[in-house]
């Protein structure tokens, strides 16, 4: 899943980072760099609360959505590309029918597009983008 983050620097501070759809979330570091490093560990531990905790995962949302806020005035943003699989629980087997051509067109998307492991990760993706409306 695609998160905006948006990064504050004051002349005399370190970079902080902030994720707008994650409420207290955040990293920092020397640099954008570091900061962007550093809030991926900062989404794996918040993200590992709130399933510890059994709240539900939140759904990323458009940098648009967020620009309005007066808390992120001044801002730089990026979007970070997190992958929200490992908190949603084991893995479990099921049978599905797809159109064989279907079928061809997300093995070739698999191959070529590193961000999937797996048939299954594609379609695991493809369900929390669907599912994230």
């Amino acid at each position: 899943m695609k998160f905006p983050v948006v990064m504050h620097k004051d002349a005399e501070s370190d970079c902080s980072l902030t994720v707008p759809d994650i409420p207290g979330c955040f990293s920092a570091g020397a640099t954008f760099s570091e900061a962007l490093d550093n809030v991926r560990e900062a989404l794996a531990l918040h993200l590992e609360g709130l399933v510890a905790d059994e709240e539900r995962l939140p759904q990323a949302r458009e940098v648009d959505f967020h620009l309005e806020n007066p808390d992120f005035a001044g801002g730089v943003w990026a979007v970070i590309d997190f992958d929200l699989t490992p908190y949603l629980g084991k893995s479990v087997r099921f049978n599905a029918s797809l159109p064989e051509q279907l079928l061809n067109r997300i093995d070739e998307r698999v191959q070529k597009d590193h961000r999937y492991a797996s048939r299954s990760g594609f379609l695991a993706t493809a369900a929390l983008r669907e599912l994230s409306v």
